[in-house]
């Protein structure tokens, strides 16, 4: 909580802010900062070719943004070099009370500018990871030497959960555990939990029969959410259940590689591309099952959004899915790449249906959990303890 004397001045920094779970999370949390009475703002870069752009978000909520071109995703020295000197430089001229960053490469540059600047409190959050299934061995080692510094002087890192938190301290050794806060993340969720029914427009926009079971996956197309896995489990699903349909809700690099692996597995009739979609609480509705397949994620939002909108969820054994969804209470967990296991639980929660105990207990927990308020005072009652 911001205390009544004075509010902070906060300034965020991240790469992009293209589609996706962490770009949502960051907007609201700097609109709710700003509600309390804080002076929140946010420094990005550009979305690249083939990424969705969430900048109307920021409009929306009236964030106000500061362009970086220089600041993007991939490591490029004399860009980068670039790009600390203009952050020193706003540093300097906004002098902050503390420097938030966000993802890998605006938290490296982001914060040894907030370090130069002399910035008071520097806290960085990892929404998962780069160390696996991101880059090649060699460039994964580099992220970790650059994390490694990093974490010499920034005040605190935020994790999302503590499976996160555990990979982060005892397997990758990117800081003392003491400079570990797990806080949550937070949506403003309460237009997924009051569509309570499918008015039947998004299925009959991609083509599904109105009585089908449908099964998706809402995410970028891209290699991390390993999408081959899923559709590798809708062949042996459609053994089981030969009216099912699938659904991939976004875009990304690996569409054409999708595309053509449908084709490959015999899948063209029943699984369909939506693209990118910005309302996503009909999506939801319309599904009977919400997928993630990821090999590597933080916290999924997709499966807090289909908890939400009162879905049957099932996921891979992957980053915070398993304090997500509490050690499959909540939800079904399945081992990397068991693609029959995938299956199998995919075909239990179509049968179940979405009225039992376990579905409306995620629900609630998502409700009152993942809220936005209960996230961004977390994070304000850290920034406080890490003044002191």
């Amino acid at each position: 909580m911001t205390t009544p004397d004075r509010p902070l001045k906060i300034l965020h920094i991240m790469a992009r802010l293209n589609i996706g779970g962490t770009t949502p999370y960051i907007i609201q949390l700097i609109a709710q900062q700003r509600a309390m009475g804080n002076d929140s703002r946010l420094v990005c870069g550009v979305v690249g070719p083939q990424e969705g752009d969430m900048r109307y978000l920021a409009d929306e909520k009236g964030v106000e943004l500061t362009m970086l071109t220089s600041l993007g995703r991939e490591i490029s020295p004399i860009r980068d070099l670039q790009t600390l000197w203009q952050l020193w430089r706003i540093i300097r001229r906004e002098r902050p009370d503390v420097v938030h960053t966000h993802t890998a490469k605006a938290g490296f540059v982001g914060r040894i500018a907030a370090w130069m600047a002399r910035v008071p409190v520097i806290v960085h959050t990892f929404h998962g990871h780069v160390f696996a299934g991101y880059f090649s061995p060699a460039k994964t080692q580099v992220y970790l030497w650059l994390e490694r510094i990093c974490g010499l002087f920034t005040t605190k890192i935020i994790v999302l959960s503590e499976n996160l938190k555990r990979e982060l301290v005892e397997q990758y050794h990117i800081a003392s555990a003491k400079k570990f806060e797990i806080v949550p993340l937070g949506f403003d969720l309460g237009t997924f939990a009051a569509l309570d029914h499918d008015d039947g427009t998004f299925r009959a926009i991609i083509g599904v029969p109105q009585d089908a079971p449908l099964v998706g996956i809402v995410g970028r197309l891209v290699s991390i959410k390993n999408h081959p896995m899923f559709l590798r489990a809708a062949v042996l699903i459609l053994k089981a259940l030969p009216t099912a349909y699938f659904v991939l809700v976004g875009d990304g690099d690996q569409r054409e590689a999708l595309t053509a692996l449908v084709a490959e597995l015999g899948l063209q009739e029943r699984v369909k591309f939506a693209g990118w979609i910005t309302d996503l609480p009909p999506v939801y509705r319309a599904l009977n099952v919400a997928v993630c397949s990821s090999i590597n994620e933080g916290l999924p939002v997709n499966l807090i959004e289909a908890m939400a909108s009162g879905v049957p969820v099932v996921a891979t054994r992957v980053g915070g899915v398993p304090d997500l969804l509490e050690e499959g209470k909540l939800g079904a967990i399945v081992a990397l790449d068991d693609d029959q296991g995938l299956a199998d639980q995919i075909v239990t929660a179509l049968l179940q249906g979405n009225h039992s105990t376990q579905v409306q207990t995620a629900r609630q927990t998502a409700l009152s959990r993942y809220s936005i308020e209960a996230s961004a005072a977390l994070t304000d009652q850290l920034y406080w303890n890490a003044r002191r």
